[in-house]
């Protein structure tokens, strides 16, 4: 990896990224902030959003590398605590297609690419950018899941995690994971556990503990 190289940052919402102090923009109504050797912008909350602001970010800069970042909820037996940082391994698509079978089950993927290689609910982050950042900034690979909707109870949590394998649930990470793959662009997904997935009582969270995780990392990213 080049010693400065440029950078992509991505970021659901601004409260995730108040951290970064660049030159301030405004992207399509959405926040940007420039600083030496990266660009952030905030891609909105939600897969759409997320698709929708990496394609069209890249369809007029050069973007060979792009990290999304942000908050999340972790499943009980993946052995993260709140305020712990992981990046993604791959990403779960889990509401698309059957309830069972997923996109599988309907017989048609939902991304082909050139290979070709065929893609339904599963999409890896890029290997070797991924496994790098893990070293450098000593957090581990886990299985991310993506859904529209969050899970609610503890109960739906555990299922959903038993079924796909998973460790940590986000709105976000399949929807860019598809995108990367699609554009050819290198990306990574890192989260920092701000609370147990299927828990709602927000008084419970630790929301600014996790961007004070994520501020560590992503800081010592960009030196």
């Amino acid at each position: 990896m080049p010693p400065n190289p440029s950078w992509l940052l991505l970021s659901p919402t601004r409260f995730e990224a108040a951290f970064l102090k660049g030159k301030p923009f405004t992207w399509k109504g959405r926040a940007g902030r420039r600083g030496k050797g990266w660009v952030w912008l905030e891609s909105g909350i939600g897969k759409a959003n997320t698709a929708m602001t990496l394609a069209a970010y890249a369809q007029r800069h050069k973007v060979e590398r792009a990290v999304l970042f942000g908050i999340a909820g972790a499943y009980e037996e993946s052995g993260l605590d709140l305020g712990d940082v992981a990046l993604a391994s791959e990403e779960v698509q889990a509401d698309l297609g059957v309830k069972d079978g997923g996109m599988k089950g309907m017989g048609f993927p939902t991304l082909t690419v050139e290979g070709p290689r065929h893609f339904h609910n599963r999409f890896p982050l890029d290997k070797a950018l991924s496994s790098d950042l893990a070293k450098r900034l000593d957090v581990p690979l886990k299985r991310f899941l993506t859904r529209d909707l969050v899970c609610e109870t503890p109960a739906e949590a555990r299922a959903l995690a038993k079924k796909w394998e998973a460790d940590l649930e986000n709105m976000e990470g399949a929807a860019f994971a598809q995108a990367c793959l699609w554009l050819g662009i290198q990306g990574a997904e890192l989260r920092a556990v701000s609370n147990l997935a299927g828990i709602r009582d927000k008084t419970q969270w630790r929301v600014r503990l996790a961007v004070e995780a994520l501020e560590a990392r992503v800081l010592e990213l960009l030196t």
